[in-house]
């Protein structure tokens, strides 16, 4: 297990700072943030190319706070791979191997078994110049995980990659890591990554970590303003929560009323994904407490579904297929009705 306990480093006049979190035996552990946000520094800090100047790094019992960088049982993959150009793919691979004074016998049984469990045995003999972006990650992946890591560093490692390719790439992480036991921590800003991938997650911003939590439920209940509007979720109103019988109704600035099933009072922030509401031409029966009437004031395709933006008194996002945006013959001007659950929606104390 890797812990982090009150981690602060310092480059110039930025510092990620105060931060603790733990990844699991066997964790695939992602960290979303925005550029800027200190991710590659803190990730940095753990191979040990920075020291902090406080805190601890802990691996597997050991405190590894001040140990050299070639003596840490972690392997790192950066974006842009970092091969050597003067080496070939086998002698890439065995470098680390090398630096450890590994014997030339046992450096090529691991290469060579590494290179069968990523299927890249044909690549050996070959340059880095004359490899496609996926066999060089491939390369950059067995260079780190010969090694046979306690914990693998992955800094934006598919991110230079295309859109097939980089699918590929997760399945080969995800088999990779079920095949080796490995503990991932990967840094990226790409939500595909987190739902193929994370068993859970951390949002950085400024240097902090500002949440931390399973996948679904970081989603689901963003802790502030911030985690809510950086992870894309649709809707995001100001309002004042007061008690309402078994749930609280949420006023907004404009006056609409609508229901959450959450005991936060008074100034709140709400949240609900616009993939849980529902649009139709008239009000149906269903144990949704929300139904409000609106005006569509646009409808944006985003790839296989429809973005639709409405006026309720506040603005509201859904989204739907493109089957039923055609039946429900939606554009701009079109009066329609928007049901959602009060389970559906988070409350976010103003301030938070």
């Amino acid at each position: 297990m890797l812990r982090i306990e009150s981690l602060t480093t310092s480059l110039g006049d930025f510092s990620v700072r105060d931060i603790s979190l733990e990844v699991r035996d066997n964790e695939y552990f992602v960290i979303l943030g925005p550029t800027g946000a200190g991710k590659s520094v803190l990730i940095e800090t753990i191979a040990g190319i920075h020291f902090p100047s406080s805190g601890r790094i802990v691996l597997d019992g050991r405190d590894v706070t001040r140990t050299a960088p070639w003596s840490r049982p972690v392997g790192m993959v950066y974006q842009d791979y970092m091969l050597f150009p003067h080496l070939d793919v086998g002698e890439n691979i065995a470098f680390g191997l090398r630096q450890r004074r590994v014997p030339a016998a046992r450096r090529r049984e691991q290469v060579i078994e590494i290179c069968g469990l990523l299927e890249i045995d044909h690549l050996l003999g070959r340059s880095p110049g004359s490899l496609s972006g996926g066999e060089q990650q491939r390369v950059a992946l067995a260079r780190a995980l010969v090694l046979e890591p306690k914990v693998l560093l992955l800094d934006e490692p598919l991110s230079a990659l295309d859109g097939p390719t980089r699918e590929r790439m997760r399945a080969e992480l995800s088999r990779v890591r079920r095949l080796t036991g490995t503990a991932v921590l990967h840094i990226t800003h790409h939500f595909e990554d987190v739902f193929a991938l994370a068993d859970r997650i951390a949002i950085m911003r400024d240097g902090r970590i500002v949440q931390v939590g399973e996948t679904g439920d970081v989603f689901l209940h963003p802790a502030d303003r911030f985690v809510a509007e950086f992870l894309g979720i649709g809707n995001i109103i100001r309002g004042r929560s007061e008690r309402f019988g078994s749930v609280v109704r949420i006023t907004t600035t404009s006056g609409v009323t609508f229901s959450a099933a959450s005991g936060t009072l008074g100034e709140v922030v709400a949240t609900f994904h616009a993939e849980d509401v529902i649009l139709s031409g008239a009000p149906f029966a269903s144990s949704a407490r929300n139904c409000l009437e609106g005006e569509v004031l646009g409808v944006v395709p985003c790839g296989s579904t429809i973005q639709v933006r409405l006026d309720v008194g506040f603005p509201l996002t859904a989204l739907l297929t493109r089957e039923s945006c055609h039946d429900l013959a939606l554009s701009p001007g079109v009066r329609i009705f928007a049901t959602f659950k009060a389970s559906a929606v988070h409350l976010i104390p103003v301030g938070s």
